[in-house]
């Protein structure tokens, strides 16, 4: 490709915060829940890289980009019937076969949605402050790619915080920095909901938790395993044992495989469905608790037949 920018290319990270900046200088844009990818276009032809530079154009054969030279910095996204970005039907689009590929890429088609411009004709932008690259990213991202939603105003931005995965806040005279965190910052959305502890996993040492499976009731009465919990201090995880044990049915259960753990043991000793837990949790997609939640506290004062799926989409 005869482009000023050559792939590989890391993309610039955003350094986690607990809230949005104050003070001006600064634009934001909603989180999205997808795949971050560069993509380099050169007359009709395309290359998509993902974050760690490998290539994504033969699971995403439906991308299509204006004709021209230029290197965008964006997300790859599957939108549901509500709008909201699937991350689990994006993740089924990583499948070695050739046929489901193309049968998913007509069934549940991935959108390219823009937030930066590297490279445009022979020049390279990234030195240039955020706000000329978002005016030239304005005029080069036409049907089909998105141009992300983008504002000023820190008060709007913050609806993003209870409607969205959360916000990126990016320095409106910051230069573009390759695989650093600097000039951009995100805040994820956080929320709390309740859910029935269903079984418990535990620790491969023993002696302790390593996971309290979580579970909601359906309408018709029947409890959808959820997720599980994660990061429990080590005391807390001893202590927790003490209050499980009795709730045991004697029989277990299994997630499944897992993308991320292979080989790692997912079976769980199943309990009666009577301990509810408030959990913290940040994203959810496909009806399930991505990553792990953070338990807060165990609820006695709700009955557990109230811990319901609808709030997956509070």
């Amino acid at each position: 490709m005869n482009l000023p920018l050559k792939p590989p290319l890391s993309p610039q990270l955003a350094q986690p915060k607990p809230d949005l900046p104050d003070g001006d200088g600064w634009c934001f844009e909603p989180k999205l829940d997808g795949f971050r990818a560069i993509v380099f276009v050169d007359g009709d032809s395309h290359q998509v890289l993902s974050r760690n530079g490998r290539p994504l154009d033969r699971y995403f054969p439906e991308l299509r980009f204006p004709p021209g030279r230029y290197v965008l910095d964006g997300e790859l996204v599957i939108p549901d019937e509500h709008g909201r970005e699937d991350f689990e039907a994006l993740q089924q689009r990583i499948h070695p076969a050739a046929s489901r590929v193309s049968m998913l890429a007509e069934e549940t088609p991935a959108h390219f949605v823009a937030f930066d411009v590297l490279a445009l004709d022979d020049d390279v932008l990234m030195e240039r402050p955020f706000r000329e690259r978002r005016t030239a990213l304005a005029r080069l991202a036409v049907d089909p790619v998105v141009l992300v939603d983008h504002t000023t105003d820190a008060t709007a931005a913050r609806e993003w915080l209870t409607t969205r995965e959360g916000v990126v806040a990016k320095q409106l005279d910051a230069p573009y920095r390759p695989g650093e965190r600097t000039g951009m910052i995100k805040v994820r959305r956080v929320r709390t909901i309740d859910c029935v502890v269903i079984g418990w996993r535990e620790r491969e040492s023993g002696g302790a938790i390593a996971s309290l499976i979580l579970g909601l009731y359906e309408p018709d009465g029947s409890i959808r395993h959820v997720g599980h919990t994660s990061g429990m201090p080590a005391k807390r995880a001893r202590e927790l044992l003490d209050v499980v044990r009795p709730l045991e049915t004697g029989e277990h259960g299994d997630t499944g495989p897992s993308r991320w753990s292979r080989g790692r043991d997912s079976t769980w000793h199943a309990l009666r469905p009577e301990l509810v837990a408030e959990v913290e949790i940040e994203h959810t997609s496909g009806g399930r608790i991505r990553h792990g939640a953070r338990l807060q506290r165990f609820r006695d004062d709700k009955p557990p037949a109230e811990c319901t799926v609808d709030q997956m989409d509070a």
